[in-house]
């Protein structure tokens, strides 16, 4: 750090990753006529009006992020995905950085910046974390209530709670705090499948649109199995009837992941396991067609059950045996 400003100071520069306001610098006793000469000579860089880089050279995306924060004023915070990437939830998405100010604050447009305001901005904002941003859990309701659609929002909810970033239950508790949140139904519905090792939007719709639906047993989600050296894991295994489902067929992996799924496929075999494999499309488009085939194997295998039709025109019919 350059020699006038303070310990103080440099410390300060040091946490927010070589960033600092006019303000700052002025209360530090730093003077208008070093600040000016310093960004002439372009030691310092101007990266908004009232906030410096204090080093020449492109700013790191960190400095990126505290600069909008810091331009942006008391209370503000990353947010939505800006916040995700800082967690690492996901990599570097966009240029665009997004920032969640209080609603009683009028901040002005900031080039590059996505602006949201809330009421509950003292209550989102993470007590420790710098940049300052919203707590996860605050970000991933946020992520899922700004989806185009559900079953993104749903992507979302899988991406934390699959990757232990948080819980269904940390989730469950933060939406209490919530007045207003797109798809609360939906999403509290969700979370619970999530609980019982739902982990993929696939996943879901073939527990939604047809095992439920049509009254195929419940099946044991995200089941552990042991292959040698290598621990894999079952989507669905209907273990009573040695039948297995697997939602992540040769149609959506590249050829690598095809020859893992067909060596666990073997494996299962050889452990007296049925394996039926489905694509997205399977699932999504033709849910009756699935439930009907999955619903055969099953009663081959010793289920007593009967399915059920989920409408006038579902193809599933199975006559009872005798």
């Amino acid at each position: 750090m350059p020699e006038p400003l303070a310990p103080m100071l440099r410390d300060t520069a040091t946490i927010q990753d070589g960033v600092l306001t006019r303000a700052q610098l002025l209360a530090s006793g730093v003077n208008r006529d070093l600040i000016s000469s310093r960004l002439d000579s372009g030691r310092w860089q101007r990266l908004y009006p009232g906030v410096y880089a204090i080093f020449c050279g492109p700013p790191a995306r960190a400095a990126q992020m505290w600069a909008a924060v810091l331009k942006a004023g008391n209370g503000a915070m990353l947010s939505h995905r800006t916040a995700a990437e800082a967690d690492g939830m996901i990599p570097r998405p966009s240029d665009a950085i997004h920032l969640t100010v209080p609603a009683c604050r009028h901040v002005a447009d900031i080039p590059g910046v996505v602006l949201h305001r809330s009421r509950r901005a003292e209550e989102m904002i993470h007590p420790v974390r710098c940049p300052p941003r919203t707590r996860l859990e605050e970000t991933v309701l946020d992520l899922a209530g700004s989806a185009a659609n559900f079953d993104d929002a749903f992507d979302w909810l899988c991406l934390a709670c699959g990757g232990r970033f948080t819980t269904p239950a940390a989730l469950r508790k933060t939406m209490a705090g919530r007045g207003k949140l797109r798809w609360r139904g939906e999403i509290r519905v969700a979370l619970g499948d999530i609980s019982e090792g739902v982990l993929s939007g696939l996943e879901r719709h073939y527990l939604t649109d047809v095992e439920r639906p049509h009254h195929l047993p419940a099946g044991v989600r995200q089941v552990r199995a042991r292959r040698g050296e290598q621990t894999q894991y079952r989507d669905v295994l209907y273990e009573e009837f040695g039948v297995v489902v697997e939602t992540d067929g040769r149609a959506a992996h590249p050829d690598t992941a095809w020859r893992l799924d067909r060596a666990r496929d073997n494996a299962a075999a050889a452990a007296g396991l049925t394996t039926l494999r489905y694509t997205w499309a399977s699932v999504r488009f033709r849910p009756c067609e699935v439930a009907a085939e999955v619903a055969v194997v099953l009663r081959n295998r010793g289920w007593l059950g009967q399915p059920r039709r989920c409408g006038s025109h579902c193809p599933v019919l199975i006559h009872d045996r005798g």
